[in-house]
């Protein structure tokens, strides 16, 4: 359950997605737009989409689109969630979400996710839902090459609208796994939040309607009640059906009729109201702490007094862009302080949207150390209230305003490129929120024309509108310990009150140059180039340099605007001693908080304004490498970066120091989350006895660490370039990457050695163990079961070992969640791999209540025991053959998939050609290769480990 943002900037602020697809309402496409006009026409819809309206009035939206090949994703949408719940039926419109797949006209209990993982549609990864406070929405991708396959889903989403059967027995049975489910949301952040959400959704039926619902009402509401809220709310004018993917619109729109214009209505209806929070006089202030926060947080909420205005026009359109731009610019000066010597917080940001309550809010958010809550809140006033007095520079403004277009660009030169899934969530919005649809070529091309004619006094005069002394809200979090001062309610009214007086500078935008090199590097040289399994579709061409290095490319036509980067010299930590290892291991993650070439990170955030591209060196436990991406046109700077951070990593103590300040505040109180406290202490149980153990970085680690034996071993790791391999993937130019690899990459020094990782002689405990570990006051458990051990790799047992997890997951989920009512998830997983030495690992986890953790783990056992007799079914077997399959032809149009499949043939010295065969590598797997490793790997004892509430 999430809180959707209102404006158009948001999305593609904070999660560079469909900025066009992110704000709010519209009809037909304006006649004419010149650039700084600002036309009040209705905004367009994409012509993307066929929009349409049942007679009953069942909404529908179609889209043909064609990636991936060969499925389509449906979506049913319900404008009805927990906000329409009357008092006794508190948590049913979520618990309504789980009986609609639990006993439906056309399938009985279990019947529906049993046939869908038949034909490889996964729980949970696939098939899905979710409930909100105003809205409820069904998951189902679905293959559309088989028509019958494809009436079943429609059938499926036909009963999902209305025909849950809601038997008092299939009701009783559901009412464990609902309240499992709640129990795993249970914890310091919902006993903080319960506290002071009356103040954020101030006089709302939202504050008391939770989606999740109350333990109490979930176990003791009536039948009569879900039946009711299906009979009131389950109808056809509050739905949308939404199709797209691969298949003409006309006959996606023929299903739709036929299985949705039978519904109807029901007589007397209830209407769908709005609901919304009141304003209040003066600022709320809520300071809550608790035993087992992990961290302090900061919150200040200025709430709008009006209700949210829906982006129905052009000029609504301009509004939310101005907006967005100064999100970004408040945002990018709170990131230059997570960047200074004691930073004042970890992260903080700003940003106007939605909040609790259908309201909205200029909102300021920031997670500090425990003692500097106060700190914080005062640099996150300061600036807002520098902004008001000063505005922003013209330089940030275009510096905004670049990124806001690159980041269109690239969706634009990706628009025939977008996976259904990606764009259906679109269309879910814009019928939930009227949220707008123009489609990406009307916004980029609208946002060049505009961009330039929006003015710098106009982005700061919000700020204004922002800020105001009634209606506010500010809110502490934090952990509860011996030693610490609870800030007090009067400490943070004098503080607002005295940064309205305070001597504020204003802002000092530093300028920086204009290149990242302005001297290039004497060119290396190609000295081979060989064109591996040509012709096939795992075809790479592989350039030798004249300094020993290796560049691998793929060449795809997946993304238009994307290339991923990867590289690799094994090594790694492994050849460091355990003195130098412990001295580092705390060490190496801040070696990158300095900057490059005297650049640092403020300095190359705006040196970067306009172009995509991300660099960053790592040192792992066997190897050391980069990882990157970039815009094909960015490449140059992607391939800069990689040889200056060989050649002109600075050393930085300060930087280091700011890094050390945010671990020490963000992994401060991290130990009193007893999941987290849970798996450390798990770590070190089975590493006793391990010289090379480094375990949880505590402060006195993080105080040890030594930055300049980090720096000298980072030289030592990268001084030696030959002995690199470099992958690229994505739309990538021959000509380019041969110039760029001579210029950057062959320029490097090199020695002519080759490096290997040493695999030291300690192992992890194996075989029969047991380990209780006692962590928090909530009623939850965690258990894990694991079987683990040296064992020489063999491709076909690994294949089969993970085959195995997938098999068993689907046996826990029928135990433990169908038959037991014990859990809300359970899942296993298989593997083997083979650096630095051969090993296998299996594993059973499942969070539930203290009570039924033995009983459960003991049914998982069981479950496991029957494959070790007898194998599996070949039904089980052939439900996990379809998912894999259906997976890996989709993974096979993904730069990601290609970039890890190339490299990791290379560092595990594996066969690309396992790519090609994998699907009849799949289906050669049977019944008796998964017998034979469960009776190999699994008879030799496990280690059960539990976490169990303090006592």
């Amino acid at each position: 359950m999430t809180t959707k943002r209102s404006k158009v900037f948001k999305t593609l602020f904070v999660c560079c997605l469909f900025l066009v697809f992110n704000a709010n309402a519209q009809t037909k496409t304006p006649e004419k737009q010149t650039t700084g006009t600002v036309p009040s026409e209705v905004l367009p819809i994409t012509p993307e989409v066929k929009i349409g309206k049942l007679s009953n009035g069942l909404t529908y939206y179609i889209q043909n689109n064609g990636k991936p090949e060969d499925k389509v994703e449906l979506r049913l949408a319900l404008k009805a969630g927990s906000i329409v719940e009357t008092d006794d039926q508190v948590g049913l419109a979520h618990f309504m979400e789980h009986m609609n797949f639990n006993g439906t006209t056309n399938f009985k209990k279990n019947e529906l996710v049993d046939y869908l993982q038949s034909i490889g549609v996964e729980f949970g990864a696939d098939l899905n839902a979710y409930t909100g406070f105003d809205q409820t929405v069904y998951i189902l991708p679905i293959p559309s090459d088989d028509p019958e396959k494809l009436d079943k889903g429609f059938q499926i989403l036909q009963d999902w609208a209305g025909n849950a059967l809601l038997t008092a027995e299939d009701i009783d049975d559901e009412r464990g796994v609902v309240i499992e489910e709640y129990r795993t949301r249970l914890g310091a952040r919902t006993r903080m939040q319960s506290k002071y959400l009356d103040k954020i959704a101030y006089k709302s039926k939202y504050a008391n309607r939770l989606p999740i619902g109350t333990k109490e009402n979930l176990e003791t509401f009536k039948y009569e009640s879900l039946r009711n809220f299906q009979k009131d709310w389950y109808r056809p004018n509050l739905m949308a059906v939404i199709a797209v993917g691969d298949l003409d619109v006309e006959t996606l729109e023929k299903k739709i009729k036929e299985n949705f214009s039978g519904l109807k209505n029901p007589k007397n209806e209830k209407p769908r109201e709005e609901f919304y929070s009141e304003n209040h006089e003066g600022t709320f202030v809520a300071i809550e702490w608790d035993e087992e926060a992990t961290g302090s947080q900061i919150q200040i909420f200025y709430k709008d007094k009006g209700n949210p205005e829906k982006t129905k026009t052009v000029s609504d359109y301009r509004n939310d862009m101005v907006e967005g731009l100064f999100d970004q610019m408040i945002n990018n000066r709170l990131a230059e302080y997570s960047n200074k010597p004691n930073p004042p917080f970890i992260y903080g940001f700003s940003y106007k949207g939605g909040i609790i309550g259908n309201k909205e809010a200029y909102q300021s958010f920031a997670q500090t150390n425990e003692t500097g809550q106060l700190e914080g809140l005062k640099v996150l006033l300061e600036e807002n209230e520098r902004v008001k007095r000063y505005g922003f520079k013209a330089s940030e403004l275009e510096r905004a305003k670049k990124d806001y277009l690159a980041r269109l660009e690239r969706q634009f030169k990706n628009k025939d490129k977008n996976e259904s899934g990606r764009i259906v969530n679109s269309y879910i919005q814009h019928f939930l929120q009227e949220r707008p649809i123009p489609g990406i070529e009307w916004t980029y091309n609208y946002a060049q024309s505009e961009l330039p004619s929006i003015k710098l006094k106009e982005v700061n005069a919000l700020i204004s509108d922002f800020l105001h002394d009634d209606n506010r809200l500010v809110v502490l979090t934090g952990p509860k310990k011996d030693g610490l001062t609870k800030v007090t309610e009067k400490e943070v009214i004098d503080l607002l009150e005295s940064v309205k007086k305070a001597d504020i500078k204003d802002y000092e935008d530093e300028a920086v140059r204009d290149e990242l090199m302005p001297v290039k590097p004497t060119k290396g040289s190609i000295a081979k180039k060989e064109v591996n399994n040509e012709g096939q579709i795992n075809e790479t061409t592989t350039l030798t340099l004249s300094n020993g290095a290796k560049v691998t490319y793929k060449k795809t036509d997946f993304k238009n605007d994307e290339v991923l980067m990867e590289a690799f010299s094994y090594g790694g930590t492994s050849l460091y001693s355990t003195e130098e290892l412990k001295q580092t291991a705390s060490a190496n993650g801040g070696l990158f908080e300095a900057g490059i070439d005297g650049i640092d990170k403020n300095e190359m955030a705006k040196m970067t304004s306009g172009k995509i591209v991300r660099v960053r060196p790592y040192i792992g436990g066997n190897d050391e490498g980069f990882r990157g991406s970039a815009s094909p046109k960015d490449m140059e700077m992607m391939f800069q970066m990689i040889h200056l951070y060989f050649t002109k990593l600075d050393k930085d103590p300060e930087a280091f120091s700011s890094f050390i300040s945010k671990q020490k505040a963000f992994l401060g109180n991290i130990l009193s989350n007893p999941n987290i406290s849970f798996s450390i202490a798990l770590g070190e149980f089975t590493n006793e006895g391990n010289p090379r153990y480094t375990g949880f970085p505590d402060e006195e680690a993080l105080d040890k660490a030594n930055y300049d034996l980090a720096y000298e071993k980072y030289k030592e790791r990268f001084a030696n370039a030959g002995d690199f391999h470099f992958y690229f993937v994505g739309n990538v130019e021959d000509d380019k990457i041969a110039e760029y690899a001579e210029t950057y990459i062959a320029s490097l020094p090199s020695n002519g050695d080759n490096e290997m990782y040493k695999a030291h002689d300690f192992r992890p405990k194996s075989g029969s163990h047991e380990f209780t570990y006692n962590k928090g006051t909530e009623p939850k458990s965690q258990v894990r079961l694991t079987f683990s051990g040296e064992a020489q790799y063999d491709e076909k047992e690994a294949r089969a070992l993970s085959a195995l997890g997938e098999i068993l997951s689907i046996k826990l989920i029928e135990k433990l969640r169908e038959e037991e009512g014990g859990v809300y998830g359970a899942g296993a997983r298989g593997s083997m791999s083979k650096i630095p030495y051969g090993r296998y690992s299996f594993s059973i986890s499942f969070p539930c209540g203290p009570d039924n953790a033995e009983k459960l783990a003991a049914a998982s056992i069981a479950e496991l025991e029957k494959i070790i007799k007898d194998g599996p079914t070949e039904v089980d077997l052939d439900k996990v053959k379809k998912a894999l399959l259906l997976t890996r032809k989709e993974n096979l149009e993904q730069n990601r998939f290609w970039l890890s499949a190339i490299k990791g043939a290379d560092y595990n010295k594996s066969d690309l050609n396992n790519v090609v065969n994998y699907e009849s590598n799949v289906n050669a797997l049977t019944t008796k290769d998964i017998h034979s490793v469960a009776k190999k790997y699994l008879t030799n004892g496990y280690i059960k480990a539990v976490l169990m509430p303090e006592e």
